[in-house]
């Protein structure tokens, strides 16, 4: 454990750890790898506390030297794609089956491999918009493509969001509030006769819903700081999302 290429593959199973959490990961599952991983690279003894917001883990080498890791967790989302890929380098790493060079080429095609283009994931905000206005009982063809074309806006604005970096709990905001604008304009306009099924519709593709999901299953496994930090956080995004409507209602009016 003291020689440096072992403290640089310590550093690179770090940056998979952190990695894992940015992308959804479940804390528990976390914890584990990083003692597999560790505990593959000689430690004696692992000791890792991970939360949403950093990774600290400390490790006692054969001949009784402690060192202790610590990595900052930036912005989380949900990218199932690369937990996959995370988790298979770490079952590889622990079986000892990489070297330092392999690792590194491993993490790096990982951080650059192309999730969805930024055309499908636009698309399908429509596409889901659409549908959710279908399963809400909407029968009305042009409400239909109304509901989809605010879809479409919607991802627009999600994804010019994630190059400018703004609080996302702003972007739930704006995005709520530009959704429901559009909708009550088409009202006042008399393009559309309900506004009700469109505005559900274009809501849910914000919901925080995974969000929320994955703060439970943190409680239940036991992990009830990590739990309640994304509880607290996915309560905050319906809220910002309820504000942009009710601004929105407000504004014109109400419910017409």
């Amino acid at each position: 454990m003291e020689n440096p290429e072992t403290y640089k593959v310590l550093s690179c199973i770090l940056e998979i750890l952190k990695m894992m959490i940015e992308s959804g990961a479940e804390i528990y599952r976390v914890e584990e790898s990083a003692i597999r991983m560790f505990k593959a690279r000689g430690a004696k003894k692992v000791d890792v506390y991970a939360t949403t917001s950093n990774i600290i883990v400390s490790i006692e080498t054969s001949d009784g030297v402690i060192k202790t890791h610590t990595r900052r967790i930036g912005s989380i989302t949900t990218d199932i794609e690369r937990i996959h890929k995370l988790n298979a380098l770490a079952r590889d790493i622990s079986s000892g089956q990489l070297t330092l060079y392999q690792i590194k080429q491993r993490i790096h095609t990982i951080q650059v491999a192309p999730t969805y283009s930024r055309f499908v994931t636009i698309l399908f905000y429509g596409v889901i918009a659409g549908a959710f206005y279908l399963f809400f009982n909407g029968r009305n063809w042009v409400e239909f493509l109304c509901s989809f074309g605010i879809g479409l806006v919607t991802g627009v604005l999600s994804k010019a969001a994630d190059h400018i970096r703004i609080n996302k709990f702003w972007i739930k905001f704006i995005c709520s509030f530009i959704a429901c604008m559009i909708a009550f304009s088409l009202r006042r306009f008399g393009v559309i006769e309900s506004i009700d099924y469109i505005i559900i519709a274009n809501i849910m593709t914000l919901i925080p819903g995974i969000g929320l999901t994955n703060s439970l299953r943190d409680l239940f496994v036991g992990d009830s700081i990590s739990g309640i930090l994304r509880l607290i956080e996915a309560m905050m995004l319906a809220l910002a999302i309820a504000c942009g409507y009710i601004i929105t209602s407000f504004v014109f009016g109400g419910v017409m």
